[in-house]
């Protein structure tokens, strides 16, 4: 059975954490690897990123697989929040062998933040290495299902306006690799056609649901309010994983990471802003291979092709689900921020 999420991917598992407290409105989501880790690779597109551990994943460096990726709201202030995984995988004795002992090992954990300080009304509250731990307990204690919308990293998220979220998608490729996304939707530019009031991401996609022109123009109006309280310049960043079961080499999973953010440019407009961070993480587990496939190796180049085009693909949709899913935020009065939700605009 498939739940149309990342962890359709086997083995491969999401937590979510919340920073508590009156005034908060961030979080943490962590994606886990499989035991053993998987190959990894990343791309930072955006003109102001957050990153930690992003240079490890270069194909041309030592570290060969991974055992988690960090996404986190809190600007860089969030980036801590990497330490509390990094605890508890040492724990499990997941990470980097360096020594004959079972907890000789350093995790290497990559992360990335998005900008969402002060949505809650509270610029302090941001997550730091418990909150970081608890999403961590949280994805290895997971079952397949995924929460979606105003959770982890999506709790303060913003995109154009109005509130973003975490979504995820996936898709079986006729050779049986699994191609999924998780996205955290928190960009500068916006997921809605003004012209239309439809998703970006939809387009293509199947039969569109044109929202009635009256209730796009309020919604129009109310998406502005939304965007002059933000105030200038908008600080935000979209952050995406794409996970594969294909066994792909090191160079094949930072192509993956590449076109993948051709999902973020169909379903965001503008996209890769100088106050965006965009960031795509590409993750492979290599525990499938393609009909036809021989040996350990990577893919050939025209199965690699199908691969990429789903990256791409379950990007955007991830992305329309962060849309949809995320519910409307009342950032606890005069201090906070009001953002309201696709949903709440247009219907369902």
């Amino acid at each position: 059975m498939t739940t149309d999420s990342l962890t359709d991917v086997p083995g491969v598992r999401v937590g979510h954490a919340q920073v508590a407290g009156a005034g908060a409105l961030s979080g943490v989501t962590v994606v886990l690897a499989p035991s053993g880790g998987a190959v990894a690779a990343v791309e930072v597109r955006g003109g102001g990123p957050g990153t930690r551990e992003t240079d490890a994943l270069d194909p041309r460096n030592v570290v060969e697989r991974i055992d988690a990726v960090v996404l986190t709201g809190g600007s860089a202030y969030g980036l801590d929040a990497a330490a509390g995984v990094m605890a508890w995988l040492e724990e499990q004795g997941r990470g980097v062998r360096v020594g004959p002992e079972p907890h000789q090992v350093v995790p290497v954990v990559p992360a990335a933040c998005v900008f969402d300080l002060g949505r809650g009304g509270d610029w302090r509250a941001r997550p730091d290495a418990s909150v970081g731990r608890a999403a961590a307990e949280a994805a290895g204690a997971a079952g397949p299902e995924v929460g979606e919308g105003n959770v982890g990293a999506g709790t303060g998220a913003v995109v154009g306006g109005i509130k973003g979220g975490v979504g995820t998608a996936s898709i079986r490729l006729a050779s049986g690799v699994t191609v999924a996304a998780l996205a955290v939707v928190n960009a500068v530019g916006s997921p809605v056609d003004p012209y239309t009031g439809v998703l970006y991401g939809e387009y293509g996609a199947g039969p569109l649901r044109i929202p009635d022109p009256g209730v796009h123009a309020a919604a129009q109006e109310r998406i502005a309010r939304s965007r002059e309280r933000m105030g200038l310049p908008p600080l935000n960043t979209t952050l995406a994983v794409v996970a594969t079961d294909a066994p792909l080499s090191r160079p094949q999973a930072q192509k993956l990471a590449g076109t993948a953010h051709d999902g973020l440019a169909r379903a965001i407009r503008p996209v890769h802003l100088m106050h965006d961070g965009d960031t795509v993480f590409a993750l492979a587990t290599g525990t499938h291979r393609p009909d036809g496939g021989a040996g350990p190796g990577p893919l050939g180049p025209e199965e690699l092709n199908h691969v990429l085009a789903a990256g791409a693909d379950v990007v955007a949709r991830a992305i329309v689900r962060g849309v949809r899913t995320a519910e409307t935020i009342d950032g606890h009065g005069s201090s906070g921020g009001t953002f309201p939700s696709y949903r709440d605009l247009y219907g369902s």
